[in-house]
């Protein structure tokens, strides 16, 4: 097993495959101006393998042949190796400079829930398919795209209703032979669908026995005929507007990805008709995102926090009261997410030999960060002031007749240069009051699942405890 270079990656991604955006066909995604920023921030993953500083971190000995494998493809027997999972994508989201490389780590969630669903299952078939496609991932040392939410037409039916406007708003097995099943229907909010190698796809909710055609489950290779990326735009470079940053822009998009009729081989087929076990499938890996959710948005959350100090030592308020009160619900959030996040895998169950991070403290994880980051945001831009919207540009500042005004007129505390507050109003207004901002303000809610989808979690897994305390509390009330 070789472990595939930045270069070895985007060679890859080389293979004619049926990406467009604007309403354009893409060449080459590895050269494409929007989406080869998505293509450098799936790469830092490659980077750190390659990096010795990392490689400790990033690669992990193969459990049988013992050679060097994606640590992100190990899979998880326990406490530890959940941990070093956790800290390996923390690392790469802070290299990321704020932004998760995705394709290795959704990829490992992907990987690990199939696992765990075909060991459940029972059926040997199935078993073997999944192995032998893991085992495939860590030779070729895969990046992989996961295919989980259907776009579902009217949301309140089931896949199969009669009362749908057509058949397909879900992924589903239209035909199948002897050499496989072919797929129809198109998948959403896919990231990075359009420079991974491979698509693994997933039932997104549980099914009934007339919804079995929807149970399905495979990898398919992203340049598969008939497999089609309608990709949204993304930031793609610096406005002349803008300070210029030596920092490479880190982003990723999403993909509308359609399946107009997609043959799949057997032997990457891990769920077909099963339709019992759609939701386990679909709760399993919930179960290992939340917490790679999680693991992102501590690096993120580190460096948003930065900036409020950063600009409330700028603004000469950072001995104020409430700015400091602001300050600490910050550090509480922070704090608080990077507890829940380690104590999910600290505390594990373990299903088939497989470690599971903990799933109602790393849905509570995710709960926390999705229904408080909100205010996160307000109070940022309270620190800031309306000049966080009002600054005048870089252009402004690089004209000799106007730079000495901007210099005089919107300085902060002493000794703090001007241009320092602009670029860090600049920074701050990139990721919290821009296009940019709001989508990762709609991202803390609706990625990796609802909040309503964290506090269904929640509640079925915590029946236990729950009987447990009443019957503790009927005891003490003398109830017999």
């Amino acid at each position: 097993m070789v472990l595939r270079t930045v270069e070895d990656y985007k060679q890859g991604l080389r293979d004619n495959r049926e990406v467009w955006i604007l309403g354009e066909k893409v060449k080459d995604v590895t050269t494409h101006p929007m989406l080869r920023v998505g293509v450098e921030t799936a790469a830092v993953d490659y980077e750190m393998a390659e990096d010795p500083k990392y490689r400790d971190l990033a690669v992990a000995k193969h459990p049988e042949t013992g050679e060097p494998i994606s640590r992100h493809y190990y899979l998880p027997k326990n406490a530890e190796d959940l941990l070093k999972r956790h800290e390996l994508i923390v690392t790469a989201t802070r290299l990321g400079d704020g932004v998760i490389p995705f394709t290795k780590d959704v990829a490992g969630d992907c990987l690990n829930a199939v696992m765990v669903t075909a060991q459940v299952m029972g059926k040997e078939e199935n078993l073997e398919r999944i192995t032998e496609y893991y085992e495939y991932v860590r030779k070729k040392d895969l990046s992989v795209a996961c295919g989980m939410t259907d776009v579902k037409g009217n949301r309140s039916l089931h896949p199969s209703s009669p009362e749908q406007t057509h058949p397909d708003f879900y992924v589903r097995v239209v035909d199948q032979n002897d050499e496989g099943i072919t797929v129809r229907g198109a998948k959403i909010h896919i990231t990075a669908s359009a420079y991974s190698d491979d698509i693994l796809v997933l039932p997104c909710r549980a099914m009934r026995e007339d919804d079995k055609d929807y149970a399905v489950c495979f990898a398919v290779p992203a340049n598969s005929k008939g497999l089609k990326h309608i990709m949204h735009p993304l930031r793609y470079q610096q406005s002349p507007l803008e300070f210029p940053v030596d920092e490479p822009i880190r982003m990723h998009t999403e993909a509308l990805l359609v399946f107009d009729d997609v043959f799949i081989p057997w032997e990457r087929v891990f769920l077909c008709g099963e339709w019992q076990h759609a939701g386990s499938l679909a709760y399993n890996f919930s179960f290992f995102h939340r917490h790679t959710a999680s693991c992102y948005r501590i690096a993120l959350t580190e460096l948003q926090l930065g900036m409020a100090q950063a600009i409330a030592e700028y603004n000469g308020i950072d001995r104020i009261s409430h700015v400091r009160e602001k300050i600490t619900n910050m550090i509480i959030y922070l704090e608080m997410l990077k507890s829940l996040a380690k104590a999910s895998c600290s505390d594990p169950v373990m299903h088939s030999g497989v470690a599971v991070p903990n799933p109602i403290i790393s849905n509570i994880s995710k709960y926390h960060f999705a229904e408080n980051y909100h205010n996160f945001v307000k109070w940022v831009q309270d620190l800031c002031g309306g000049i966080l919207v009002t600054a005048p540009t870089y252009q402004d500042y690089q004209n000799p007749e106007l730079k000495d005004y901007i210099d005089k007129y919107l300085g902060g505390r002493k000794g703090i240069p001007t241009e320092h507050r602009l670029r860090m109003l600049q920074l701050i207004r990139i990721w919290l009051a821009s296009d940019i901002g709001g989508g990762v303000e709609v991202l803390a809610l609706h990625g990796e699942g609802s909040l309503q989808a964290q506090r269904m979690i929640i509640y079925g897994e915590y029946q236990n405890q729950l009987q447990e305390y009443k019957e503790r509390a009927k005891k003490v009330a003398g109830i017999k």
